[in-house]
Formats: structure tokens, sequence, C-alpha cells
């Protein structure tokens, strides 16, 4: 009998040291496709996470009758790194794209007061462009973004100030943001000290409203309904910015014109943008709407030389920069099974539409997109096939496949 109580003694002190050990040793690591090689150190109070995604592509297009053009390339090559200290509530983001001349991307670090509330400085992407165009290039619903996207916007990126909340009210849900930066967007103090930045800032901000709640988990951030939502959600936005002068037809470089004053000194004009967005999802279907204008302010005695001998007629703004308006709506449906269908319209619609140097034609543009989800996002085969009207005469037969591997 005194050799159980011994054995059994000797069991249960081994068992307490064993749980000591394991409280003690709280560092983890574990790879999952889709969600990065990830670190945990000090029982989950600092994170870190590898990760990134390639896009292999092939693109094939051709205008009118002329010589059709095919295309092998790796579209996007992502690698990052990101963290979370949550006793100190900082956070940081790098991410780059090895597929760019210049791969740097976005660089910030975060400072969380609350769980609501993040205020972010750094190169990032802004929210002050149209909803899809907030979206990561990972998640989207084509195999590229709307014209609505590409033509007013470049990589989304802005260097500057952040301030972010996200707020329950309710069921409602409701995320105000501003953003005041460089105006200049990514890389916007050039490559040496010589190339600097052009103009004023850039002040901006974005209000979201979820009034039937915010959408489930996994399923924010993207324009599929790839959860299913077992109830109809939607988020209803408005997104608004200036550009206190501006040198890039889009307001995210500079450098690339100068407009002058009576003085033959550099005046350049400023440049704002208005967005509105509505999103829908209901059981795997989705439906996106997007309106956005761009006009020019800031051009009164203004030249288009140095020795201000020639001014600017108000159509000659548009060559500069884009202006005008743009509509862009898309349906999709995604199964279960991860099969999905998804139909897009795109219209812009030039300020000058008489004048034929402007910057922004009269576009129209048809695209049906086919998706096989088999890891949600981490791993994707889609294809699109896209028709687009330019009011020059010139028509353009556009298909891309592409596969998406998330690491």
């Amino acid at each position: 009998m005194k050799k159980i109580f011994v054995f059994a003694a000797l069991f249960l002190s081994a068992q307490l040291i064993l749980a000591q050990e394991e409280k003690i040793n709280t560092n983890k690591a574990d790879f999952e496709l889709g969600k990065g090689l990830r670190f945990s150190f000090d029982n989950g109070d600092y994170q870190f996470k590898i990760g990134g995604f390639i896009q292999p592509s092939y693109t094939y297009s051709r205008i009118n009758d002329e010589k059709a053009e095919n295309r092998f390339r790796s579209k996007r090559s992502y690698f990052n790194i990101s963290g979370k200290a949550l006793k100190e509530k900082v956070s940081f983001f790098i991410q780059t794209d090895f597929s760019l001349d210049s791969p740097l991307l976005d660089a910030w670090v975060a400072y969380h007061p609350t769980d609501d509330i993040r205020i972010t400085f750094g190169q990032k992407r802004t929210f002050t462009n149209s909803r899809e165009m907030t979206y990561d290039e990972d998640v989207m619903q084509f195999t590229e973004r709307s014209m609505i996207s590409t033509v007013f916007s470049d990589t989304g990126r802005e260097f500057g100030l952040y301030a972010e909340g996200r707020f329950q009210w309710g069921k409602a849900g409701i995320m105000p943001q501003i953003a005041i930066t460089s105006g200049d967007g990514r890389n916007s103090f050039g490559s040496d000290s010589r190339d600097t930045d052009k103009g004023g800032l850039k002040y901006g901000g974005r209000l979201d409203v979820y009034p039937l709640g915010y959408f489930s988990e996994g399923n924010t951030g993207m324009t599929a309904d790839l959860m299913h939502e077992s109830s109809l959600k939607m988020v209803v936005g408005a997104a608004a910015s200036y550009n206190d002068g501006a040198s890039n037809a889009m307001g995210e470089g500079h450098g690339d014109f100068a407009l002058y004053n009576e003085d033959g000194k550099v005046q350049l004009p400023d440049y704002r943008k208005v967005y509105a967005d509505i999103l829908l999802k209901y059981q795997g279907f989705s439906l996106l709407g997007e309106y956005a204008n761009t006009s020019a302010t800031g051009l009164d005695d203004i030249y288009i030389n140095e020795a201000a001998s020639l001014a600017l007629a108000p159509q000659q703004i548009s060559s500069y920069l884009l202006i005008g308006d743009a509509w862009n709506t898309q349906l999709g449906y995604a199964t279960l099974s991860g099969y999905a269908l998804d139909l897009r319209y795109t219209q812009l619609i030039p300020e000058f539409k008489d004048y034929s140097n402007s910057l922004l034609q009269d576009t129209k543009a048809y695209t049906i997109g086919f998706s096989k989800y088999f890891k949600n996002n981490a791993f994707k085969l889609q294809t699109s096939f896209s028709k687009i009207d330019y009011e020059a005469g010139k028509d353009e037969i556009r298909a891309e496949l592409l596969l998406q591997v998330v690491f």
C-alpha cells in the first residue's frame, strides 16, 4: 500500500511539473495555407506573422483587328510581415510586391487606444477611394479591378496619418475614417533628395454604415459573399478627398506636369474626388454599386507656360487631371462548394465630352467572371472575359486566367 501511495505522489508531482512547464513555455509557431507562418510569444501578448501570395496569370488582349497580345507573367508577388504587441497596443505591417520596379507597398505602425479605434502612421492603402479599391488584391471578385478603380487610382497607397473607428449602435455598425496624407501616393518623396513632394497635403475621409449589422467574420473586406450571410446584410458608404496641389493625373504621384501663376511660379490645381457606394450580401448573392465624381479647383489665373502668356482654358484641365464621372455595378453568386459566377458593368463619362485631349474618355466595359475557390481566397482559380468600348472607336477584347496561392 505504501508503494502505491509513493507512486501516486510521484505521478502527481510529475503532472504538476509538466503543467508548470507548459504554463511557462507559451511560445508557439504554426502554419496554415492562407494564414501564413504565425508566431506567438508570452501567452499571446506578442504575435508575428510572415505571409504573402503569388498570382501567375495569362492575359489575352486584342484591339479592333490589330494583332492580339499574349502575356504570361506573375501578376503579383507579395511578401509581408506583420506583428502585434497587445500590452503596448501597437501593431505594424510591411508589404512588398516584387513584380513591381518599386516593390514597397505598405509600411506602417499603428496605435490602438481602444479595441474600436486605430491610429496609423506610414504608407498604407487609403479608404478615400472606391469601395473595391479599399479591398486587398488577394480577395478580388474578378481577376482585375473595375475601371472605376484602375482609372482613378494606381495602387491606392498613400503616405500619411490615418484614424479609423468601428462602433456599434444598437444593431447597426458605424465606421468613421479620416486621413491626412502627402497627396502624392506611395513613395511620395521620390527616389532621392532632388525628387521631393510636390503641392500640399491631401485631406480625406470615409463613412461606412451597416444598418443591418456587420458582415459575418471572414466575410468582411471583400465583395463576394463566400460565407453565405443567413440574413440580408449591407454597407452604405461615402468617401471624399481634397488634394491641395496635384501634379499627377490621378493624384497618386508627383512631378508629371506643372502649371504656373502670372509670376511664372509653379501653381498646381487642386483635385477633388467623391465616391458613394453600396454593397449587399445574402446567401451567396452579392451586389455592389459604385459612383465616382472627380473635379478640379484653384484654376483662376493659371497658365500652361512659365512665361504666363498662355492661360489655361477651362476644358484644358482635363488633359492634366482625370475629370468626370463613373459608374460601376457588380452582381455575383458563390456556391457553398466554391464555384462563383460574376457580372460587371462600368461606364466612364468625361467632364468635357467634346474635348478630344481629355485624359478621361467615354468608355463602357462589360465583364463576366468564373471562379473556383478551393480554400476560400487562399487557393483559387479565376478567369474573366471583358469587352471594352472606347468612344474613339476602339473595341478591346480582354481575357485572363489567374491562379492564386496565399501562403
